[in-house]
C-alpha cells in the first residue's frame, strides 16, 4: 500500500503541487497524465525520495519516506525520464553493477533479463542498442531488486508503435503483485496497460478514475489543449 497524504510542493514563486492526495494498492497499474509543466515529474521525484515535499507526508508500504528513507528506497524501483545508462558497459555488466549496488543475488539479475526481453541483448554494449532496447535495460535496472513499487517517468518516450507494444507486455507482465506508475502522454498506452489513471493539472489532481472512463481524459486533455491554444 502507498499513501500519499496532502503532499505540497512550490519552486520559489511557482506552486508546483498543491494538497495532493491518493493510495495505490498491490496489482494497479496507474498513469500519470497531464500536460507538460503539470507537476507529474516533481510528484515522482517526491515518492522516490529525490525530493523532500514542503508539506504532507509518503508512506511507502509503513515506510515514511522522509524518516525511513532507505527503507523506503529498498522496495522502490525507478526510471527517470532521461533513462541515464553506462553505455560504455555491457548490458550483463551494467545489471551485475546494479545488483552489486542493492546486494541482489545472482541470480536474479537472469531473471530480470528474461522479464525484460533481453536475453538476445545482454552481451551487446549498451551503446549499440535500439531505443527500445535501452528503455528494456532501463526498465530492468529499475526492477532488479525485486521492488513492490515501480516509478516510471515517460518510459515511452522516443518508441515506435511496435516498441511501445513490447513495452507494454513488459509492464504488464512485472506488475501482477507489484503497483506500478509510470507518466505518459500517449493514451493508448493507458488503454492498453493500465487499470486506473490520475490527471494533474497545475499541481492539483482533477482526475482518479478507472481507465473504462478514458473518455474522461481524452476530454481532459482535449480541454486543457484548447485553453492554452486562446491564451
Amino acid at each position: 500500500m502507498i499513501e500519499i497524504k496532502n503532499i505540497s510542493k512550490s519552486y520559489k514563486d511557482k506552486t508546483a503541487l498543491s494538497d495532493v492526495c491518493f493510495s495505490f494498492s498491490e496489482g494497479e497499474i496507474i498513469a500519470l497524465l497531464g500536460v507538460n509543466g503539470a507537476g507529474k515529474s516533481t510528484l515522482m521525484k517526491i515518492l522516490t525520495g529525490i525530493l523532500t515535499p514542503d508539506e504532507g507526508t509518503v508512506n511507502i508500504y509503513g515506510h515514511n519516506i522522509e524518516r525511513e528513507t532507505i527503507e523506503a528506497k529498498r522496495i522502490t524501483g525507478y526510471l527517470s525520464e532521461d533513462n541515464p545508462l553506462y553505455e560504455d558497459m555491457y548490458v550483463m555488466e551494467y545489471l551485475t553493477y546494479v545488483a552489486n549496488i542493492y546486494g541482489t543475488e545472482k541470480q536474479r539479475i537472469k531473471e530480470t533479463i528474461k522479464e525484460t526481453g533481453l536475453e538476445k541483448e545482454y552481451k551487446k554494449k549498451i551503446n549499440t542498442l535500439s531505443r527500445g532496447n535501452k528503455q528494456r535495460v532501463g526498465i530492468a535496472q529499475s526492477i532488479l531488486h525485486n521492488p513492490k513499487f515501480i516509478i516510471l517517468d515517460e518510459p515511452h518516450t522516443g518508441l515506435d508503435p511496435n516498441q511501445r507494444g513490447n513495452l507494454n507486455a513488459v509492464l504488464k507482465a512485472i506488475s501482477q503483485d507489484k503497483i506500478l506508475l509510470f507518466s505518459t502522454h500517449i493514451l493508448q498506452d493507458v488503454k492498453d496497460t493500465c487499470n486506473r489513471f490520475i490527471f494533474i493539472n497545475d499541481g492539483k489532481i482533477i482526475a482518479d478514475d478507472c481507465v473504462e472512463n478514458i473518455h474522461t481524459i481524452e476530454k481532459l486533455f482535449q480541454s486543457l489543449a484548447n485553453e492554452n491554444n486562446c491564451r
